[in-house]
């Protein structure tokens, strides 16, 4: 089943998904599975995991630390495609691949791609590669039924948003505000305006991220985005309270 049927098969059961977001690797792999676990068990829809690399241009400080810490570690490629297949085929939510091109350019591009398929990897998400200089990724996107995710911003225009749409597959990833990930998003009229945007450019489900935080922030995008993302506040609080802490604080987010 593709990714879109599948969050969509999601949706005819609750009126939001959550997606959670963790840096492969950090603290380390054991702590990811033992978090992942916990996030699943309490009712996460879909779960993006990081392989960590040295520039993280989209990101803001705690998760730009993970991924420094998780590289420090020893954290490789290789070790991030073998946790991946153990949880893909542990659990039946979708699971994708974030990370940046560079990543991918220096694996190979197909190999990466197969490799992905191969373990039953639905998305990836790719910060830094534009559509325009993407054509052979998104060839093998086609060809390997991986769906690429593409990126809207409060600062994309309406035809901006129609062109990255028809490139994109599973669901469009809406940032919530200018900046990089971790700070807390407001949302008032002009975001409300904005989802209307991104609403009117594309008929894929949108996914909200950056700087949500909390069962409030999600309530506010409830019959304005199909799904939310989590992803700095989870990785501060296995930081402050352990992996123990992620269960409930997902629970309480319903």
């Amino acid at each position: 089943m593709h990714l879109e049927q599948q969050l969509r098969s999601r949706l005819e059961r609750k009126d939001i998904l959550l997606m959670t977001h963790i840096v492969l690797g950090y603290p380390s792999l054991a702590v990811n599975r033992e978090v992942i676990r916990q996030m699943v068990e309490n009712g996460v829809d879909c779960i993006e995991m990081q392989i960590p690399f040295s520039e993280p241009m989209a990101d803001g400080p705690v998760i730009l630390k993970a991924n420094q810490d998780a590289l420090a570690n020893g954290t490789r490629v290789e070790d991030c495609f073998q946790f991946a297949a153990e949880m893909a085929e542990e659990y039946e939510i979708p699971f994708l691949f974030m990370t940046y091109y560079n990543i991918i350019f220096k694996y190979g591009e197909e190999d990466f791609f197969k490799r992905a398929a191969e373990i039953g990897i639905r998305g990836f998400i790719i910060p830094d590669l534009p559509p325009e200089m993407g054509k052979s990724f998104l060839a093998l996107a086609d060809q390997y039924q991986i769906a690429p995710i593409l990126i809207f911003a409060p600062t994309s225009t309406d035809e901006r948003m129609q062109e990255l749409a028809d490139y994109g597959r599973g669901f469009i990833y809406c940032v919530a505000r200018r900046g990089v990930t971790g700070k807390k998003s407001e949302f008032g009229i002009d975001f409300i305006d904005y989802l209307k945007r991104c609403r009117a450019a594309t008929t894929l489900p949108l996914a909200v991220g950056f700087g949500i935080q909390s069962k409030e922030d999600i309530e506010a995008l409830k019959g304005k985005a199909d799904m939310a993302v989590i992803g700095s506040r989870t990785i501060k609080l296995v930081e402050a309270e352990g992996a123990e802490a992620v269960g409930p604080f997902i629970a309480g987010l319903r």
